[in-house]
């Protein structure tokens, strides 16, 4: 039976709410999830001219504008999902929901413009099935806090604190509301956010150690005979970058469909780094090609995905190397007992091997 579930990434200015979506949908789809994305309406129109005060429109105005392409968009891809994709796991990613516009009129004219649109507040709340907060690096992490990733943002962190407030106020009474805050560091607040969402998915939660091993390149033809896997084709692309910080693009896909992503790491200290990832357009991808660094050549490979005695396991073999490749696999704790597969052959175990990191591979150009 077909499952559709449409969830909702939500939260303050500068809450990892871009990289969020990113890291969610790759996950997702590494489990064999169909993922949809939604984007956040309003950061469509303000940039292209369409925003509130100013010469143009009162923000009630803006906000009719908004309901009417986001409902209209949401039911786009909903009957997308349901009519179709042959997938019988689909989530639909919401970046941002229609609560999410209370926090800009008052309740009145909230309410209006929900009437409108023949809507409530119950149903314009549980129209999604899950949803899930990040609460503004303004309230916890000020130190991170920058709007130099969304031209579309404008707001202080008194502002900022504020708009987190009414959003989390705005969602209150969902029946699966979850609010990740910054008590631990980035890293820690987006594995938390993945955490939660395949806990509501009820699937087992990707896991962050890993092992990685040096291998001798196998035989595929003859590895399919003895377990079901997926490849899909990765070009990791390294942009010319700024001392501390490390940019890159990546395009992602099998049978000639592709997704694309940006990823930028700025060091913030010698212990900690920002990470911004964000899917993009093919058109963006193109252009990002063009601040490609000449001295670090684009990594190229393919990544076989399985399962080998209830382990999920990635395998990967790069354009530079005939005989060998790296296998990967996600562990609970960094003694957690391995098999590993009786059909691989297996020379060393380089998981502290700075050597074996992407971008050192593209610098050596051989295994």
């Amino acid at each position: 039976m077909k499952q559709v579930k449409n969830i909702v990434i939500t939260g303050g200015p500068c809450s990892g709410k871009t990289t969020g979506l990113s890291k969610i949908e790759q996950a997702l789809s590494y489990r064999g999830y169909y993922v949809l994305v939604v984007p956040e309406t309003a950061t469509e129109l303000i940039p292209n001219g369409i925003r509130p005060f100013g010469n143009s429109l009162s923000m009630v105005q803006f906000q009719y504008v908004v309901f009417n392409k986001q409902l209209y968009k949401e039911n786009i891809y909903r009957n997308v999902a349901k009519t179709l994709i042959p997938s019988d796991k689909i989530v639909i990613i919401h970046d941002r929901g229609i609560m999410d516009n209370k926090s800009y009129v008052n309740e009145e004219e909230f309410k209006k413009i929900l009437q409108h649109f023949n809507m409530n507040e119950v149903e314009a709340r549980d129209r999604y099935d899950a949803v899930f907060h990040l609460v503004t690096a303004a309230d916890g992490a000020e130190g991170y806090y920058t709007l130099a990733n969304n031209a579309a943002r404008t707001e202080t962190m008194e502002e900022a604190r504020a708009l987190d407030k009414k959003g989390i106020s705005n969602w209150t009474g969902h029946q699966h509301f979850r609010i990740i805050d910054n008590s631990t560091g980035f890293d820690a607040k987006m594995d938390r956010l993945i955490h939660e969402v395949f806990t509501f998915l009820g699937e087992p939660t990707p896991l962050e150690i890993e092992k990685k091993f040096l291998i001798k390149k196998p035989n595929m033809s003859e590895m399919a005979k003895l377990v079901p896997f997926t490849t899909v084709s990765i070009v990791q692309t390294y942009l010319r970058s700024e001392k501390g910080t490390e940019r890159r693009v990546r395009q992602r896909g099998q049978d000639g469909n592709f997704s694309y992503y940006f990823t930028e790491k700025k060091a913030v200290s010698l212990l900690s780094r920002i990470e911004v990832e964000r899917k993009i357009s093919a058109k963006e991808y193109i252009n990002y090609l063009t601040e490609a660094d000449p001295d670090i050549p684009p990594i190229i490979k393919k990544r076989t995905c399985f399962v080998y005695k209830g382990q999920y396991f990635e395998l990967d073999v790069f354009d530079f190397s005939n005989h060998l490749a790296i296998l990967e696999i996600e562990l609970e704790s960094e003694d957690s007992e391995i098999q590993l597969p009786d059909f691989i052959d297996v020379f060393e175990d380089v998981s502290y091997n700075p050597f074996y990191r992407n971008i050192s591979l593209a610098k050596a150009r051989h295994l």
